[in-house]
């Protein structure tokens, strides 16, 4: 016969207590334990399974299942080369960012390749569906089935079987074993592990759509990151028209890749060529250079704007947006010590153009040029882009797959490129000016210092 029990789950990171907390034993958040219902049956409660044998890991049969193509490009190009079958995929983002509408698509693409494609929605109708498929093209042969009963989504899996699955979102099915309202923790962890157990058996890939918190994390307990394959995180304003996907994680694939989409009339459209949508700068604007990021294969050329002006605070404001706010106080720091570019007494702000973020250290020196040619009033040389990581010690340090990055400015048509010393390309454009410091680097980079363009700082 069945038990209550009645326990408390932290909202964070799922640690249990058969008592309530004012603080989390777990994580050592405040607050965050909620009070939850499970059933458990006594006299099984300590019952083991079946001894089993292991196998040896070199005997082991590899049978490697054809990866599912999603008919979208840059979607395809952040799993992987695709789906992989059996496997879970979550996809977090904010409200209106456009998680449905990517999804949606490539399960038109997916059922006109001749696959069997399933949208389980728990937030919206059918007919709410229908309004934005008409949008799309190709959605007329997804399956639909508005459900938030997770024991009818799973007897429903296990009866059609079909190729791919997406739950629109996991935060609205709930059990009826459980007291607990959906969305909470015990739900959601439920739901996760049900519905792995589902994919695993019947090979169904499965993706799940997960609601966020503020701080933009996937909510939910961080077992239901553990419990997945894959992690995609869709970032973006949904009052800008250009989104960004990442790979947090992926069991089948680098998490590195970087896919860039358009938001339009017709839904979310790749964009295969972003270096030039973002690394667009204005010739002899200050405070304004060119960045060669790689996000893992994939190139990428952005634009970094600088700001710099005087602050009565007793502490300068350092602000990035885009970029880490540690690794810019640590830039501006180096470039105050080893570099003459005074900012003890001014505010910094920079920012990213297009709403992208970055995150490798390969752009330090881009994000340094633009700050030394805000505070100076001298603009970057036109067709100059810049590459390199900047050291405490005031010297740059090489980055990774130089080549490709060069082979990205000559394609874009910049014709300089200010990179660390023996930074070597193929080909004669563009060309490398090296800079061992620095400070060799702003001499080489600055068109001249006219200060009466800006108003200097320090």
């Amino acid at each position: 016969m069945a038990k209550v029990v009645v326990q408390f789950c932290c909202s964070e990171c799922g640690t249990t207590t058969g008592r309530w907390l004012g603080r989390c034993p777990g994580c050592g958040a405040f607050g965050t334990l909620v009070e939850e219902l499970s059933g458990r049956d006594g006299p099984q409660a300590g019952a083991t399974g079946a001894a089993r044998s292991p196998e040896r890991l070199g005997d082991v049969r590899v049978v490697e299942g054809e990866r599912i193509p999603t008919g979208v490009a840059e979607l395809d190009r952040v799993l992987g080369g695709g789906l992989v079958p059996a496997s879970l995929v979550l996809v977090g983002g904010e409200p209106g960012v456009g998680k449905s509408t990517l999804l949606l698509s490539a399960l038109g693409e997916i059922t006109r390749a001749g696959r069997r494609g399933l949208l389980v929605t728990g937030e919206e109708s059918v007919a709410q569906v229908r309004l934005r498929a008409a949008r799309l093209t190709g959605a007329d042969d997804v399956s639909v089935l508005a459900e938030t009963s997770l024991d009818a989504v799973c007897a429903t899996l296990e009866r059609e079987r079909p190729d791919v699955c997406v739950v629109d979102s996991v935060q609205t099915l709930h059990s009826g074993e459980l007291g607990s309202a959906p969305g909470s923790v015990a739900q959601v962890r439920e739901a996760a592990g049900r519905l792995l157990r589902v994919a695993k058996e019947a090979g169904v890939a499965t993706i799940l759509v997960g609601h966020v918190t503020k701080d933009g994390a996937v909510a939910g307990p961080r077992v239901l990151e553990h419990l997945v394959d894959c992690v995609l995180q869709f970032e973006g304003d949904r009052y800008h028209e250009h989104r960004v996907l990442r790979a947090v994680k992926n069991r089948f694939g680098s998490t590195n890749e970087l896919g860039v989409f358009e938001m339009t009339a017709e839904g979310l459209v790749g964009v295969p060529d972003p270096s030039r949508l973002f690394g667009r700068a204005h010739p002899g604007e200050v405070g304004s250079a060119v960045a060669c990021a790689l996000e893992g294969t994939r190139p990428l050329m952005l634009e970094v704007q600088a700001l710099v002006a005087r602050t009565e605070l007793a502490m300068p404001r350092r602000v990035g947006t885009g970029v880490d706010p540690k690794r810019l106080a640590m830039i501006v720091a180096v470039l105050g010590r080893h570099a003459r570019v005074p900012l003890g007494s001014a505010d910094v702000f920079v920012n990213v153009a297009g709403g992208v973020r970055i995150d490798e250290p390969g752009a330090d020196l881009a994000v340094a040029l633009a700050v030394a040619s805000a505070q100076r009033g001298a603009p970057v040389r036109d067709g100059m882009a810049a590459f390199g990581e900047v050291g405490l010690t005031g010297r740059l340090r090489p980055a990774s797959q130089a080549e490709r990055r060069l082979e990205e400015c000559a394609k874009l048509g910049l014709t300089t490129v200010v990179a660390p010393s023996g930074t070597r390309g193929r080909r004669e454009r563009p060309r490398v000016v090296g800079a061992e410091t620095l400070r060799d680097a702003i001499a080489a980079a600055l068109d001249g210092e006219r200060q009466g363009e800006a108003e200097p700082a320090g």
